[in-house]
Order: C-alpha cells, then structure tokens, then sequence
C-alpha cells in the first residue's frame, strides 16, 4: 500500500482546486529556516579558498535557498496529519486547508529537481550532489523515518541542517576539507539543545502528535541532562575554528563568550522544573543568536573582505 493511500485524509487525490495565494506557497518553503540556510551556504561559500564568478556564486545560493525550501514543502506534505494535531503548526498550509496536498507534494518535488540539476549543470556535480544527499536526508531519512520512530530524531536528522556551509564551499572549491566539516560541526552539535528547549515547552504538543522526542519518551529531567551533554560539546567545537587558525581573535572571543553564555542557560535548564520553561525559552531564543553570531563573525573576518574582491574582480 502506498504512503498516499495509508494517509487518504491529508494526501489523497485533489478533490477540488485550492484557493492558495502565494503567501501559502512562500510558507511552504519555510522561510524562516531558508534563510539560516541560506546564510550558513554563504558563509561557506564566502571563506572557502580560490575564486567564483559573482553569478555563479549567486547561482549556488539560489540553489540551495530552493533546495531547502523544496525539503520544507516536502516536510509539510508529508507531515501535515501529525501538523493538525499541533498548535504551533495547525496553521501550516496543509493542515489548514490552504495547500492541497498533491499541490504540496508537486511543489516540493518540482522545486527539488529544479535546484539540483540546475546546480549541477551552472556550478558543479559536487556541490550539486551534496544538495541531492541534502534533500534527501531531510525528507526521507528524516522526516519520513526518524521523526516518528526514535527519540533521537532530532540527533541524526539535525545533520540535514549542517550540510550547506559544505555545499557552499564545494561550489567554489569543488572539493571537501576539514575546514567546512568543522562547520557542520558546529550547526549538527547546536541543533539537539536547540531543538530540545522547544521541545520541553512543546511536550504535550508533540506527545498529542505521537511524536517520539526526548521529553515524550524520555521524560524531562533526561532532556535538561541531554541538552546540557551536547551543549558541553558544541561549547568547544564552537571554539575550535580559532585555535585551528581558521578564524581570528574576535571570533574567539565572541565564541567563548557566548558560548559560555550558552552553558549557562543549559544548566540554568537542567535547574528549573516545569511548568516554569523559563530558561528553556530564553536557550531557545538565544541558540539562534549564538548560531548567527559564530557564522557572521567568521563572515566578517575570514570571507566578507574575499568575497568583495571576487565580486569585484
């Protein structure tokens, strides 16, 4: 039996036209971690050595921008039953009503072979294949296997978010190296605390959804532990682009402050009992900020200055 007949309520047949507007198809893209993407891809891209025509390297971003939003809409195609059962998505495109679900699925699918072939053809067949393994992690491995089957989902499923600094850098260098892995690092390791704040102020959400995360299966008090173990270890790789000479003093600084800061609010965390959530929320908020400040320090000092001089050039 197929996915769509097993799943008749939110991917069966079109029974009649939708009213979508374009701003249901923009959200179906996810715009929001499109544009996380979308940054990290850059700040690969931007530190990566040798040269890029300007074009293409906008080219490469625009591909992984559609790429990303290709796994979103995918995501929201597949996930919409699970989405009505939850507040925080209830209000998707799909699950409202906005978005038929063949139209989703037809979107995503359009879009995802569009931005690989189109890489692939106009920057390079690594780049390109990356962004293939990309999509299809998220989608598949991820959405489709892990996020209903273990409580580590958001573990393993987190790689899908690490890979765009890596095909970034592949579309000038053609090529991998250790500099844009230990990138990965930093987004893969981040991603668990991340998630797993959200998920403390969501557990009932995610439980009404059947949804296998930490806090569900697990309990609480594992999750506050778990998130302050994997924030000990993005602490120093966050850290480790300095003292391996791939970043300057500033982003050392700016990493071992908020990195601290972001241990701080794990153990504050691992303290407080529910039905609080205070420092859950505020690990929450401040993660992307901690993201965003590593990446665009390591912009500014390693790659904003080079690739101004390859657009000029």
């Amino acid at each position: 039996m197929s996915l769509i007949s097993e799943r008749a309520d939110f991917r069966g047949p079109i029974a009649e036209p939708s009213l979508a507007t374009v701003g249901d198809y923009i959200a179906l893209l996810k715009p929001r971690v499109m544009s996380l993407v979308v940054f990290t891809a850059l700040v690969g891209l931007a530190v990566a050595p040798g040269s890029i025509h300007p074009l293409t390297g906008f080219t490469a971003l625009l591909c992984i921008a559609v790429g990303a939003g290709a796994s979103g809409a995918l995501n929201m195609w597949y996930d919409a039953d699970v989405d009505a059962l939850m507040a925080r998505t209830a209000r998707r495109p799909v699950p409202s009503g906005q978005v038929q679900p063949g139209e989703a699925l037809a979107f995503g699918l359009t879009l995802s072979v569009f931005s690989v072939v189109v890489l692939g053809l106009l920057v390079n067949l690594l780049s390109a294949a990356m962004l293939a393994f990309t999509i299809f992690f998220y989608v598949v491995v991820y959405t489709m296997w892990l996020k209903r089957s273990t409580r580590q989902n958001i573990v393993i499923g987190g790689a899908a978010g690490a890979f765009p600094p890596m095909i970034g850098w592949a579309a000038v260098t053609g090529s991998v190296s250790f500099e844009p892995f230990l990138l990965f690092l930093i987004i893969f390791m981040w991603t668990p605390p991340h998630f797993w704040a959200l998920a403390i102020c969501r557990t009932e959400d995610y439980a009404r959804a059947g949804i296998p995360m930490m806090p569900v299966v697990s309990g609480d008090a594992v999750t506050r532990r778990q998130i302050l173990i994997y924030t000990l270890l993005l602490v120093p790789v966050g850290i480790a682009p300095w003292p391996f000479g791939y970043a300057g003093p500033l982003y050392g600084i700016v990493a071992v402050v908020t990195g601290a800061i972001m241990l701080w609010l794990a153990v504050q965390v691992l303290r407080e009992r529910r039905p609080v959530d205070r420092a859950s929320k505020q690990l929450f908020a401040f993660s992307i900020l901690y993201l965003f400040l590593l990446f665009a320090v390591l912009l500014v000092e390693r790659g904003w200055g080079g690739l101004i001089a390859r657009l000029a050039a």
